[in-house]
């Protein structure tokens, strides 16, 4: 297993630095593809939990969610998500009882949750955003590589039993302690960077990325499977291996610009 992640993570990131680095359309439709798969591995989970999401609105939603951030940044997520919410309303009334409520509110939540990840392309359109971008990326890999590695090795202490019974204090410590560092290693390579906000962003994006994880961890716990699919070999799915993301590339996004560092 060890073997695979290895393998794959040695293919995969370079391919995703290399996205990051030219950014543009190269960089949306990587963004693009992660939502696309996302979306098919969630819609698949929300199945085995006998509800019916409406896939084909979803999969247009997130399309109307990443254009909008394409076209004119992040000003235009509010009047797209109005317009996903419209989408979903008029496909209840249009298709009922096929869809009831109930579906149209889960592919509600799914469209919203996978377009969390508009946010990875976002990152990028900000000052110095390819920087930033990376950290999000770095931090974000430490955090769940470290948790993983410490917690094997000195947990005891479940961190969140009924959500994730693998996961535990020790892991979760772990995790915080390997985004700080990155935030450390980014400001010995660009020490223009403010070092307070790297600080802060990487204690916090280690609890962020642990969050995203267990947000994922209730789905499939919910769904009974161990992963979102089998896309990734020795990661799983998709959202196996970029779950935490939803929640850091929002967050290291609206704090660059609350802040006015980028």
């Amino acid at each position: 297993m060890l073997r695979y992640r290895v393998i794959s993570s040695m293919v995969g990131i370079p391919l995703i630095v290399l996205a990051v680095w030219f950014g543009g359309w190269l960089l949306l439709l990587l963004t693009a593809g992660i939502m696309l798969i996302g979306l098919r591995e969630l819609a698949a989970m929300l199945r085995k939990m006998d509800l019916n999401p409406p896939l084909a609105v979803m999969l247009t939603g997130s399309a109307i969610l990443l254009a909008a951030a394409y076209l004119f940044g992040e000003r235009g997520i509010n009047w797209a998500v109005t317009l996903v919410l419209m989408l979903v309303l008029l496909t209840v009334v249009i298709r009922f009882p096929y869809y009831s409520p109930v579906d149209g509110a889960v592919g509600l939540l799914g469209t919203l949750y996978l377009g969390l990840f508009t946010y990875f392309y976002l990152l990028r359109t900000l000052p110095e955003g390819w920087i930033w971008l990376i950290f999000m990326l770095v931090g974000t890999w430490a955090s769940d590589t470290a948790a993983y590695f410490v917690g094997k090795k000195l947990g005891k202490r479940k961190l969140a039993p009924s959500l994730s019974p693998g996961k535990t204090v020790a892991g979760g410590i772990g995790g915080i302690a390997g985004s700080l560092l990155v935030a450390v290693l980014f400001y010995a390579i660009y020490s223009f960077l403010p070092l307070w906000h790297l600080l802060i962003l990487g204690l916090l994006l280690g609890v962020m990325a642990q969050l995203g994880d267990l947000w994922e961890s209730v789905i499939k716990r919910t769904a009974g499977i161990k992963d979102t699919g089998k896309i990734i070999p020795g990661h799983g799915g998709v959202l196996d291996r970029f779950d935490s993301m939803m929640f850091t590339a929002p967050f290291v996004y609206y704090y660059l610009v609350l802040f006015g560092i980028s």
